[in-house]
């Protein structure tokens, strides 16, 4: 039995740190249940429309020690007070594209449109916007996210806090990171805004494809009441290590996860089609693929497909200047034509399972790569060590095969040439999990003290993607400043 949600909101910080631990159990009785979230309001129905689109916009800055005695301040914020340094000059537009849905979606609703759109903005974003004072950009998404009115429109995607790619996430820290996140929105929205996110979008796209990270990964997403997330459509593969067949990509998946002990645990997927991510939703892409689509089986039922696409919402040109052209003439096209609809996720799934949809006959597939060692190890009778016997040997004899995971950057490795930061913050992790694990499951209250949640926001901090992604120097410098702090921290 689920303990009754708490109405309230949570502090947004406690002395100058962001709000990402503590109420554990607060959070767990208000995310796990398996109550609709769109059906009772959702203006859509099944029998209207042959096919839909689903659109994600993805924001992120991560937060550097940059400020003016070293202080953890947003990136946004660096970019504000170095207007000369590279694109920096591009701070402003920025700023407004991270607000702009709350212009937008209202305005589509007061001209009678049926918008829809889906929002990932990771913690160190919405973090940042509360140290710099960005009420303006604040007030907008609170609009949209708590104002029951745009709450049809509008769904909210779970992601890491700190923008960690899971692979290469220490696997303690993948629910850190998600927990965190959920902690921080309630801070924000509120905790009938956190009930209501029930998709996550992975950073970067980027999908673990080791069977034990994976499986842990899945865990932990499921832990804490997500039921489903979107996966990149060339990180998975079927069961016998084909690729997903062109009409499996536009109805929901099941993606499973056999971990080194032969269990299994599934969680439903939405495949983001490949493409020029930017590009495609700038121009509103996945609109016009989805009106030269129709209806398909799942089971025995015929039911409108969905064609999902997500984009930095902010980054490039085409984000920054093309974006509102594109997006706002298509909610009037279809005002006038509804056989193509915008629809979210969750929405989506919750109309198909309301329909008679069983999630049993949604089509399966793995990580990349998987096979292979299914192949090698009986999943019947396996064992860490023969898993990891299986892997040694294929890196070894297949070329192609890596246990890196897979995301839209798939020409980047988030692991070769960073040793100089995975290892400290695999070092740092374990740090943070030999001094605490065993206090807090003697007592759980103990994130709630500064020193944990200190610890833990270092613990993140080094873990955000942008310290490889953005290449060796100033970035791996950062991290090595957040990893001296951290230990300093833990040792302290």
């Amino acid at each position: 039995m689920i303990a009754t949600a708490p109405s309230s909101s949570l502090p947004a910080s406690r002395a100058g740190l962001p709000n990402i631990c503590g109420w554990e159990a607060d959070i767990a009785a208000v995310t796990n249940h398996n109550e609709p979230v769109f059906l009772s309001q959702t203006n859509l129905n099944l029998s209207n429309f042959n096919s839909g689109f689903a659109c994600a916009l993805h924001m992120h800055q991560p937060t550097i020690p940059a400020g003016a005695n070293g202080e953890l301040i947003c990136n946004l914020q660096h970019m504000f007070e170095h207007p000369n340094d590279g694109d920096n000059h591009n701070a402003g537009v920025f700023a407004w594209c991270y607000g702009r849905m709350g212009e937008f979606i209202p305005e589509l609703v007061a001209n009678g449109c049926n918008p829809r759109i889906m929002l990932d903005y990771s913690g160190n974003l919405l973090w940042g916007l509360q140290q710099m004072g960005r009420n303006d950009v604040l007030d907008n998404l609170k609009k949209i996210t708590c104002d029951p009115q745009y709450q049809p429109y509008v769904e909210w995607l779970g992601t890491m806090w700190s923008h960690a790619v899971a692979p290469s996430t220490p696997i303690p820290d993948l629910k850190l990171h998600i927990q965190a996140w959920q902690h921080y929105f309630a801070a924000t929205f509120g905790y009938d805004a956190l009930k209501r996110v029930k998709g996550f979008s992975p950073p970067e796209m980027h999908l673990p494809n080791h069977p034990d990270t994976l499986y842990e990964y899945i865990k932990a997403l499921k832990d804490c009441g997500y039921r489903w997330l979107l996966v990149q459509e060339h990180s998975v593969e079927r069961p016998d290590g084909s690729g997903l067949w062109h009409d499996d990509k536009y109805v929901p998946n099941r993606l499973v996860a056999r971990n080194s002990k032969g269990e299994t645990i599934s969680i439903t997927a939405l495949i983001k089609t490949q493409g020029s991510d930017t590009k495609l939703v700038a121009q509103m892409q996945p609109y016009y693929e989805a009106k030269g689509r129709g209806r398909q089986k799942i089971g025995n039922l015929e039911v409108p497909c969905c064609v999902s696409q997500i984009a930095d919402g902010e980054n490039g040109g085409v984000m920054m200047n093309e974006f509102p052209g594109g997006f706002k003439p298509v909610w009037y096209d279809i005002k006038d034509n509804g056989s193509t609809v915008g629809i979210n996720g969750t929405e989506y799934l919750e109309l198909l399972e309301a329909a008679g949809v069983n999630p049993e006959d949604y089509p399966v597939c793995q990580a990349i790569g998987q096979h292979k060692i299914w192949q090698q190890v009986d999943p019947n009778n396996a064992t860490s060590e023969a898993v990891e016997k299986a892997i040694q040997e294929l890196n070894e004899t297949d070329h192609q095969f890596h246990m890196d995971g897979a995301s839209w950057t798939d020409d980047l490795s988030w692991v070769k040439g960073y040793e100089n930061v995975l290892e400290p913050m695999n070092q740092l992790s374990a740090m943070f999990h030999q001094k605490y694990d065993s206090l807090v499951q003697e007592d759980p209250s103990v994130t709630k003290t500064r020193e944990y949640q200190e610890a833990l926001l270092y613990v993140l901090l080094v873990e955000t993607s942008c310290f490889r992604y953005w290449g060796q120097g100033t970035w791996t410098d950062y991290a090595r400043e957040l990893y001296r702090r951290g230990e300093a921290i833990l040792k302290g």
